[in-house]
């Protein structure tokens, strides 16, 4: 089975390789050093601290996991300034008839989304249409229900 490839600019890889750096050099020693003193507390089968604390040490692992594996199978792109078609970083304005709406996305890596901010991944739905796709252009967005069209209106 191949590898999945994260996209992501050099700048979000930096930032992946930091959050990792603190996660490993500083979270996890405190981690270990609340489940030390919560140890010391005495039975362990009725110390909430104690629950707590491996709680956290799990969520903590499960992190440093996730996050190496995105480094380790990071795809780092050069960041484009281009602003004759679509890419990586773009900030899109387009518009959908059928709601008459306009709506400003920025294109970016699975591991910058956040939707409430309209930063949507190169492998949405949305994004993967929008690719290399200049201002003017009208593309079919495939979603469950069929299908909607959107006119790019702008490219920052």
């Amino acid at each position: 089975m191949a590898e999945q490839r994260f996209v992501m600019t050099k700048k979000n890889y930096e930032k992946l390789k930091q959050e990792l750096d603190y996660l490993i050099k500083v979270k996890r020693p405190e981690i270990i050093e609340r489940i030390a003193e919560a140890r010391s507390h005495g039975d362990l089968s009725e110390n909430a601290e104690y629950d707590a604390a491996r709680e956290e040490q799990r969520s903590n692992e499960g992190k440093i996991a996730e996050i190496d594996y995105k480094i380790k199978n990071a795809d780092v792109r050069e960041e484009d300034t281009s602003t004759g078609y679509v890419h990586l970083g773009s900030v899109v304005t387009v518009y959908d008839e059928d709601m008459e709406e306009s709506e400003v996305y920025t294109i970016t890596s699975v591991t910058e989304v956040d939707p409430m901010a309209c930063k949507i991944s190169v492998e949405s739905p949305v994004g993967a249409a929008l690719l290399r796709k200049k201002v003017g252009d009208t593309v079919k967005v495939e979603c469950p229900e069929g299908f909607y069209m959107l006119k790019i209106l702008d490219i920052k």
